[in-house]
């Protein structure tokens, strides 16, 4: 049983909603690199190997999908649509703060960190240049909402108040909280209006809130399963499928009728998964 603060029913809120994120696809050169990466970074599990295709989760859940690409494919371009960040969710704070005294120990890098006022965030690049971002959520019922969206920001984060969050008696962090899971995802988009216009439309998300050149959207008032920015792809065109990066991104939830896999304007596939 992997070491968690949460107890085993305490699903995090953004799970709960109609629609959430279930899983990420990720094509990468080097499987074994990758994968041990995201192993030595958050403790995931590997649930399978077979036939190129590696999957790490947690609590027995798979999270993230790794597929090899062909000899001599090119990475993932970041002026390109494609995969912005993979946000993986702590079930608590203090199981964030587990994992912050566990990256500071093995002297992980660090891109940045910030206050949303929703949540506090860290934020690190894989070996093959895929953004991650890792996180908690502060409770939900402390989120200043505004009509139907939410007041969100970028502040500086106080890491020290993250790290005392932390019990006395919790073990250290070598392995992934069992209700670990992928809060949300943040795409590269070439137009900001175009993809809000799309995940409302197809797949009935819901605006939630705005930054320059982004938009946060998600279902049942959380504050974003997906966002979309054009803060590096303005005017981007669809992504080239042979490089490597993002392969898809998988939705499950009571919203969803029946499986389905639907593309967006940029190429990018969204897999609808039934509950």
């Amino acid at each position: 049983m992997a070491e968690t603060i949460a107890a085993e029913t305490d699903l995090p809120f953004a799970l709960t909603r109609p629609l959430h994120i279930a899983s990420v696809g990720l094509k990468v050169k080097s499987i074994p690199t990758v994968a041990n990466y995201y192993r030595a970074l958050l403790g995931l599990e590997t649930i399978s190997e077979k036939d190129g295709l590696t999957v790490l989760g947690a609590g027995g859940v798979p999270l993230l999908e790794l597929a090899a690409l062909p000899p001599g494919a090119a990475l993932d371009d970041p002026r390109r649509a494609g995969l912005f960040h993979t946000a993986f969710l702590m079930p608590t704070r203090a199981d964030l703060g587990r994992w912050v005294l566990h990256a500071s120990e093995k002297r992980f890098p660090v891109d940045g960190m910030s206050d949303h006022l929703v949540s506090e965030a860290f934020y690190l690049t894989d070996p093959e240049g895929n953004g991650i971002e890792i996180y908690a959520d502060r409770p939900e019922t402390t989120w200043t909402r505004d009509g139907k969206g939410l007041k969100m920001a970028t502040e500086p984060l106080d890491v020290n108040a993250i790290v005392q969050a932390v019990p006395a008696s919790a073990a250290p962090y070598h392995q992934a909280p069992d209700l670990l899971r992928i809060g949300h995802v943040h795409l590269r988009v070439g137009d900001d209006k175009l993809a809000e216009d799309w995940w409302t439309s197809e797949i009935g998300l819901d605006v939630m809130a705005h930054y320059p050149g982004a938009s946060f959207l998600a279902s049942g008032g959380y504050h974003h399963h997906i966002a979309g920015n054009i803060w590096r792809s303005r005017g981007a065109g669809k992504r080239d499928a042979a490089r490597g990066g993002l392969s898809h991104v998988t939705l499950s939830g009571s919203g969803i009728a029946a499986d389905r896999e639907l593309v967006d304007p940029w190429g990018t596939v969204v897999r609808l998964a039934a509950a």
